[in-house]
């Protein structure tokens, strides 16, 4: 699995959450399943060649009946030696692929072949067997990711760690290729004697049964193509790629390892493009994407057979994602911007839509919490009340109590400010100090509030204003007894707590173009209203 290793392997060995088999003996039955496991020099088949292969086979009860790998010698860099632990002197005498390759296709012949993430092992053996001369026939197949779906539904990830511990499966072997297929036969054996207690999933039923009709070749019908030897450079093999460490992470790029790939659905990404993803999540994490990256990521958008419009999907998906992330404490950094606008750099995205992705999931952040906010009670005497979104600014009064009020806005959704301007809502003061951010609310007409009603407002606060006034059209019967609509009135001024944010969100999504601050255009708060009048 290799390149595979951190996103859908084994990152550390783990306790099983549970255990929900007792340690069988193989038995001497015929093998019923062949799970392959492949660790590779990079994510292209097409560029990027075997290092390592196993093969474990599995009865009908999932109990081990042969284990067979060997490493290989790649004709080449073996590529990123801290991601599959295989370094250049460990297959300098190892086999060519072509010379295990009639050995290989007895294991698996007459067989379905299982892995963790199919697409990829599978998109290799056949690469290999190809460069090797071999007719490959069509391999049925059964993907234990994919199966995860259905014996798993509620995972949030789906590596093989991910479901291997659900499944209460101890992962040994780090970084090869048998220790990997060992604990991917052990999870498709938990599939096979019905997961938690589901119905068998329609896949792995067919695919032993398709699996006996291929017929394979007795052995190559051509010569192997042969690969030219890198040249060594002063002695030392080719720069190897991705093998120097990272460099540290920006803020906010680090926080890929936390998004959930729900969370990218959720924002539009087809369902089809999410093992793509956990390998774009991977590639990005130090913000950059390679030349060698981007080539071996389209090749693989041809393994798992996503169309442009489904990676334009994905690609806008993880970058709205990624907003919602930076948007956590209801503030998007200078530098935090500057990280999405190089994702969407990296992704071959404008960045000219990560305002309006940002205005996004301000909105939706709002909106989310003013949820379950409480409406005013009947006695509210405090005028206008303080809303989720509303930006305030303080000035002078004790340090603890601004300290406290200031944390607790913020955790509320309410924004403070370092200064006062036009979109200021109010300035929280006590009189104390009068000082350029008291004079500027005075000049401005900006509501003052003392810190102790401001507290009141907090504790009462209101969800962001999300619709506007709106006229609507009257229904009368005329003398003939026809429903007669009469014309809406004039359009209604737009209500003053409507959040900028929303507006911005909107303006975005509908083509406008509009910066992420300072004042709304005229033109787009027009356009905006009377949208919301249609």
């Amino acid at each position: 699995m290799g390149w595979f290793n951190r996103i859908f392997g084994i990152g550390k060995e783990q306790e099983p959450r549970q255990r929900d088999r007792e340690v069988e003996t193989p038995g001497l039955v015929p093998p019923y399943f062949a799970v392959i496991d492949v660790e590779t020099t990079g994510l292209s088949p097409k560029r990027d060649r075997v290092v390592e292969i196993a093969v474990v086979r599995i009865d009908q009860r999932g109990t081990v009946v042969d284990e067979w790998s060997t490493r290989l010698n790649p004709e080449g860099p073996v590529g990123a030696t801290h991601i599959h632990g295989i370094t250049q002197s460990d297959v300098d005498r190892a086999p060519l692929f072509r010379d295990v390759a009639s050995a290989i296709a007895p294991q698996i012949q007459g067989l379905p072949i299982a892995a963790h993430n199919a697409r990829f092992d599978l998109a290799f053996l056949r690469a290999e067997f190809v460069r090797a001369g071999w007719d490959v026939p069509w391999l049925p197949s059964y993907c234990t990711l994919d199966g995860s779906h259905h014996y798993m539904p509620h995972l949030q990830r789906r590596r093989l760690v991910d479901c291997c511990w659900e499944a209460g499966i101890r992962l040994d072997g780090a970084h090869s290729a048998l220790g990997d297929a060992r604990a991917t036969a052990e999870l498709l054996g938990h599939y096979m004697r019905g997961g938690a207690g589901l119905s068998g999933h329609s896949l792995l039923v067919a695919a032993p049964q398709e699996a006996r009709t291929v017929a394979w070749p007795p052995g190559p019908s051509r010569p192997p193509a042969l690969a030219l030897p890198t040249a060594p450079t002063q002695g030392n093999p080719r720069p190897r790629r991705f093998t120097p460490a990272r460099p540290q992470q920006p803020a906010l790029i680090a926080q890929l390892a936390q998004l959930s790939l729900t969370e990218v659905l959720d924002e539009g990404a087809p369902v089809g493009s999410l093992t793509y993803i956990e390998t774009l999540m991977e590639t990005l994490e130090d913000g950059v994407i390679t030349d060698d990256e981007a080539s071996a990521l389209q090749d693989l958008t041809e393994v798992y057979a996503l169309t442009p419009k489904d990676i334009a999907s994905a690609h806008h998906a993880l970058l709205l994602a990624l907003a919602h992330k930076a948007l956590d404490d209801g503030h998007v950094s200078r530098d935090e911007r500057q990280q999405l606008e190089a994702v969407a750099k990296a992704l071959s995205v404008s960045d000219a839509v990560v305002p309006g992705l940002v205005a996004q999931a301000d909105a939706a952040r709002a909106a989310r919490l003013g949820a379950d906010l409480e409406a005013l009670p009947a006695d509210w005497a405090l005028g206008e009340p303080l809303r989720v979104g509303d930006k305030v600014a303080f000035t002078g009064g004790d340090e603890a109590e601004r300290a406290r009020l200031e944390r607790q806005a913020q955790q509320l959704g309410v924004r403070v400010m370092s200064n006062v301007s036009r979109l200021t809502a109010m300035l929280v003061a006590d009189g104390s100090f009068a000082g350029t951010k008291l004079a500027k609310a005075t000049e401005l007409g900006t509501r003052i509030v003392t810190p102790a009603d401001f507290a009141i407002l907090l504790s009462h606060l209101q969800p962001a204003i999300t619709n506007v006034g709106k006229a609507q059209p009257k229904a009368r019967t005329s003398p003939t007894g026809d429903t007669v609509t009469e014309p809406a009135a004039a359009p209604t001024k737009r209500q003053v707590g409507v959040p900028p944010s929303e507006i911005r969100a909107w303006a975005a999504a509908n083509g406008h173009q509009v910066g992420v601050r300072g004042r709304l255009p005229a033109e787009i708060i027009e356009a905006y209203e009377l949208a919301m009048q249609q």
